[in-house]
């Protein structure tokens, strides 16, 4: 029997040669296309972004919607979802993206950022302006999430550790000024505002009117700028002189203080490599069972000594409660906190500092208060040395921080730190609930 198509010709491979060009599949720009694409299908089920979402679909934001001019039944184009808003940052947090200009464009090309959006579209501007204006917002979003997972038993607010990160301020060293060149600044900023304000324009068109106004207003903004320095400088003076009457020797060998034009709120702090840059003192309180983050500040001075009862007050404030057990480092040992402390309930883990003379610290001394010296007995016990020992995860949260890249923010002033970093708390809040109810 045949084969079927033997009877066609054999052909040479070798000897069947060409020469024209080569067939290569080139891009074709300018052609269109219909393209089919399923958002919902591009991330998976436990991805964050579902996560973060979630949480924000269901905030109550009837607050800031009451605000909104856009209604049904009347003209007028509608207004980006505040709950979108809300999950972009959320997640963009979470990501470690602190620009408002690369979250804008990641909306456009990321698969998660793109799920979030649904097909809106939004601009650096309105990102931007959403970030810096919510701080009080996420404020109580982040203590309702925490009253939320309490009450729910998810965690328990009975100890509660605190420390504290260098975060690099977003300005150079050399804009550090003494008194004597800020107040020549300022004058030589006065003067050029009162002789733009004077100078007649030549030219009557409106460009030259437009170069006019953004010459006046940048003259104001220098102006500005350097009397909110000079302002900066006398509160630093005033702490200076604080210093000087309890450790005069120490502060006579610093040099005079300064302050800088471009973020006045911002100090020259130690930093943890040993150096000394422009920062900010932020003030995390964790949960060291969970890592869960109960409230943070943004501080202006360089020591930890004297903070943590500033900040248990402010957790009673917003809390309704204090914790049975409060974990520091040595840096904030202050009399007055461990006083403080045993009149709130509160029993103080702080380690005490070394004696020079070589005196054991945990020995009870003459002046001691009764609180102070059921202190050093606390944490002379073997079971006081193990509780303070659960103080070291609170420091997971510093390290999650700088990994996501967050401990230089490209932020200026006291205020946005503050809100970046609440928003940096409750995005971590979010993923840690997820993370402790599958675990």
């Amino acid at each position: 029997m045949g084969e079927l198509f033997d009877d066609l010709p054999v052909v040479d491979a070798c000897a069947a040669k060409t020469t024209g060009r080569a067939r290569l599949r080139e891009p074709v720009r300018d052609q269109v296309s219909l393209q089919v694409c399923d958002l919902d299908a591009l991330i998976d089920e436990d991805h964050p972004a579902r996560i973060i979402w979630a949480y924000a679909a269901k905030v109550d934001l009837s607050v800031l919607e009451a605000d909104v001019k856009s209604r049904e039944g009347a003209p007028g184009m509608p207004q980006t979802s505040l709950h979108l808003l809300l999950a972009l940052w959320l997640y963009a947090t979470a990501r470690g993206v602190g620009s408002a200009r690369a979250l804008a464009q990641l909306c456009e090309c990321a698969v998660a950022f793109r799920w979030l959006c649904g097909g809106v579209s939004v601009n650096h501007r309105l990102l931007s302006e959403f970030r810096s204006q919510r701080g009080d917002l996420i404020g109580r979003l982040l203590a309702e999430h925490v009253a939320s997972l309490s009450v729910a038993g998810v965690i328990s607010l009975g100890e509660i550790a605190q420390d504290g990160v260098r975060l690099r301020a977003n300005a150079g060293a050399a804009s550090f000024r003494r008194r004597k060149t800020l107040e020549s600044e300022l004058a030589k900023a006065k003067a050029l505002v009162e002789r733009l304000s004077k100078d007649e324009d030549d030219d009557p068109g409106a460009s030259g009117k437009r170069q006019k106004a953004a010459r006046e207003r940048a003259a104001r903004e220098r102006q500005a700028k350097v009397e909110a320095a000079l302002a900066a400088l006398c509160e630093a003076e005033k702490l200076r002189e604080k210093r000087q009457k309890t450790n005069k020797k120490e502060t006579e060998r610093q040099k005079e203080p300064r302050a800088s034009t471009t973020d006045p709120q911002a100090r020259v702090l130690k930093m943890a490599d040993g150096g000394f840059r422009p920062a900010y003192n932020v003030q995390f309180t964790s949960l060291p069972e969970t890592g869960v983050i109960v409230c943070v500040s943004c501080e202006t001075i360089g020591s930890d000594r004297g903070l943590a009862e500033p900040m248990a007050q402010r957790i009673e404030t917003t809390y309704g409660r204090r914790a049975k057990v409060y974990l520091v480092d040595g840096g904030y040992l202050a009399a007055e906190d461990i006083d403080a402390a045993a009149r709130a309930g509160t029993d103080f883990y702080c380690p005490p500092l070394k004696s020079k003379s070589g005196r054991d610290p945990y020995l009870v001394r003459p002046g001691d208060t009764p609180s102070v010296a059921a202190w050093r007995e606390r944490m002379a016990s073997d079971e006081g040395k193990r509780t303070y020992r659960r103080r070291s995860r609170c420091e997971l949260v510093h390290a999650k921080l700088r990994n996501l890249g967050l401990d230089r923010p490209l932020l200026r002033g006291k205020e946005k730190i503050e809100t970046l970093m609440r928003w940096f708390s409750l995005a971590s809040n979010i993923l840690t609930e997820a993370r402790l109810q599958t675990a």
